[in-house]
């Protein structure tokens, strides 16, 4: 039996989900964006983000917790892509704490991610992945997402380019 439990952000959640983006995005792009980009915004800033997006639910927030702690979040609304029918979802940010990769934590927040997206009126879900990630893609690759290569793009994350390819899947 699982001791992850999974609920919707509160405000107080804010500065723990806040430290675990950074240090989750540190350790993901790790070797490809340069360590000074993470560290050049302060966490206060990156606090008031989170706080927002809570209290707004843009995105809506959930937070994986095993006891008190904060071990991971996702972030999920309709997607931001302009061309897409707006019965289709997005995965904003999904994160997992590190050292707690390979737990279940991520299959927790994509489950909850999955059922909030159903409840919106959702047929259709994506999420935008660096293609270095190797992790990351076959963890979604996994959960029944496909690439679409059309999508590729390239983002400038810290004075360097990171590419991203779009997947998708069906939520029913």
């Amino acid at each position: 039996m699982s001791d992850i439990q999974v609920r919707f952000a509160t405000l107080q959640d804010a500065p723990a989900v806040a430290a675990l983006h950074a240090r989750a995005c540190l350790a993901a792009y790790k070797d490809q964006v340069p360590e000074t980009h993470w560290s050049a915004t302060p966490m206060a800033k990156r606090v008031s983000f989170w706080k927002e997006a809570i209290e707004y639910g843009e995105p809506q927030v959930v937070v994986a917790t095993v006891g008190q702690e904060v071990v991971g979040f996702v972030g999920f609304d309709r997607t931001r892509d302009p061309k897409s029918k707006n019965t289709t979802g997005e995965i904003w940010a999904i994160y997992a704490a590190p050292e707690r990769l390979g737990q279940g934590i991520g299959l927790a927040l994509w489950d909850a991610a999955r059922e909030g997206l159903e409840d919106e009126g959702c047929t259709d879900v994506t999420v935008w992945l660096p293609l270095l990630h190797e992790k990351t893609l076959r963890f979604h690759d996994l959960a029944g997402f496909k690439r679409e290569m059309n999508t590729a793009r390239t983002v400038p994350l810290g004075g360097v380019k990171v590419e991203e390819v779009r997947l998708k899947r069906k939520l029913a």
